[in-house]
């Protein structure tokens, strides 16, 4: 019996979530072509900027609670 659309969401849907979004990252990457030296290098350059910024202290932080208190503010509760 050939594999339908509808059967195949039903066994995505049964996934832990953590599998169902590897899934979509797979899915997603199937179609976008190999990725572009240049974007990855300015990626890296950037990554690399905001790890040192924040190991010398020069980033202005908030803690987990802080953040999960604004999230709820503007968009209600998360979970």
């Amino acid at each position: 019996m050939p594999t339908t659309l509808e059967s195949i969401t039903h066994e995505v849907l049964e996934l832990p979530g953590s599998q169902r979004l590897a899934l979509a990252r797979i899915i997603l990457d199937l179609d976008s072509g190999p990725p572009d030296a240049d974007v990855e290098a300015a990626w890296d350059k950037e990554i690399r900027a905001r790890l040192k910024a924040y190991d010398e202290g020069k980033l202005e932080t908030v803690s987990y609670e802080a953040f999960h208190e604004e999230m709820e503010k503007r968009f209600g509760r998360c979970n």
